[in-house]
């Protein structure tokens, strides 16, 4: 229950935020449009634009939350550097973990920056929408999720109307996923944000050039990639995982879903050093490895990733980490449900940005503030289970390892401020 003195309590870091902020608008108006404008993303407004907004803060006319978007001097990017450091300080552990992944944007029209007809996830069907990558950051322990960094527009192939759609800063090169997901982990790394690892789906790990910039940074990874996909000695990485032996695949758990565990057949094989990467000197402080993922119900699905870790790391710590990739798809959508990040109604790529990085920082507010109610109010609820063993490849002997204790905390939505 939230009590008078809790809800003043948040009323007051809230406020905090705006004043930590403020230099960033250079005139009062727009400070109060600012405070106004996150305010009604986190109040409980139906539809969260411009006019709903404005008659939640009491404006006459939705004009002054329009032009905060559309035409004030205010640069987003500077907002970004500040929600960075306000994660870093309020959720940020070692090792924590960066998840890229895309989302969409249904929209109706063809005239907005970054959007054509194409298929999206989000609607499970081919629709006009706005496809972006963008990152999300998890603590370790199972603790609360929030949006990182800026989101990055990805704008497909050109169409016929192109000529008269507002362009986005990305729409003249066309930049593939790798490209964007180099962009936000330098930008990640650049910043306070206490990253240790990094996980992606395949559209992003079959990328070379992006495993190899997080190799020359020090980032750990575990992505996930196709079954053709082929590396230092590993010709194809479903006919490597062809010839593990039976007892090679062992049920664990990768983490907690909306139904319980999820349990799948595990496996792992330790790859070839690359001395240029992999060694200190003559002394080697990295390791590689593949896994794979099997479903227990259809043993024909199998997932596969790539991994590159400190030579300390356990498999289990690797599942572990593959398994917080389907955590940002929470992520999204309580950033679209709380704080109305797809509910924009504006066409040029500048506007959309913005309402973007003002719901990123309502995001991350009640992120911050549902770890700060878990950390002092009842305890979480874990789960404690333990595999069995688990199996690792060094050349071509098998050797077995004791497994380790997966603990999880299940998560809790975050208040919403009334």
């Amino acid at each position: 229950m939230i009590t008078a003195c809790v809800a003043e309590q948040w009323n007051l870091e809230l406020d905090e935020i705006f004043v930590n902020i403020g230099h960033r608008f250079g005139r009062v108006e727009l400070r109060r449009r600012m405070r106004d404008y996150v305010r009604g993303l986190l109040a409980p407004v139906a539809r969260k634009n411009s006019w709903q907004l404005a008659e939640q803060a009491g404006h006459a006319t939705p004009d002054g939350l329009q032009h905060l978007l559309a035409g004030a001097k205010w640069n987003p990017d500077d907002i970004r550097d500040d929600l960075q450091e306000y994660v870093a300080d309020r959720l940020g552990e070692s090792d924590g973990v960066l998840i890229i992944d895309d989302t969409g944007f249904i929209k109706k029209g063809t005239t907005s920056a970054g959007v054509q007809r194409q298929y999206s996830g989000t609607a499970g069907r081919t629709e006009n929408a706005r496809s972006v990558s963008s990152p999300a950051m998890r603590r370790p322990g199972a603790g609360p999720w929030s949006t990182a960094s800026s989101t990055c527009p990805r704008p497909g192939p050109r169409t016929a109307n192109a000529a008269v759609r507002p362009k986005s800063p990305t729409s003249g090169s066309l930049p593939t996923k790798g490209q964007l997901a180099r962009r936000i982990v330098l930008r990640s790394l650049a910043s306070p944000l206490p990253i240790a690892w990094v996980t992606a789906d395949a559209a992003y790990g079959q990328e070379s050039r992006f495993r190899r910039m997080l190799e020359q940074s020090g980032v750990g990874y575990v992505l996930a990639v196709p079954k053709s996909q082929f590396t230092a000695g590993c010709p194809r990485i479903d006919g490597l995982f062809a010839q593990a032996p039976a007892e090679a695949w062992e049920k664990i758990s990768c983490g907690d879903g909306a139904k319980g565990p999820r349990v799948y057949h595990w496996a792992a094989v330790r790859l070839p050093a690359v001395a240029e990467f992999d060694y200190q000197g003559e002394v080697p402080h990295r390791m590689r490895w593949a896994l794979a993922r099997r479903s227990i119900r259809k043993p024909d699905e199998i997932a596969y990733y790539l991994a590159y870790a400190p030579l300390e790391t356990t498999v289990q710590e690797l599942v572990r980490i593959a398994g917080t990739r389907w955590a940002i798809k929470e992520c999204f959508q309580a950033a679209k449900n709380e704080c109305g990040l797809d509910q924009y109604e504006v066409r040029r790529y500048v506007g959309w940005y913005r309402h973007i990085t003002l719901a990123m920082l309502a995001h991350a507010f009640l992120a911050a503030t549902a770890h700060q109610v878990r950390e002092k109010g009842v305890a979480p609820m874990r789960q404690r289970g333990q595999s069995g063993s688990q199996w690792r490849r060094f050349g071509d002997s098998w050797q077995q390892n004791p497994a380790g204790v997966l603990d999880r905390t299940r998560r809790r939505d975050p208040p919403v401020l009334q």
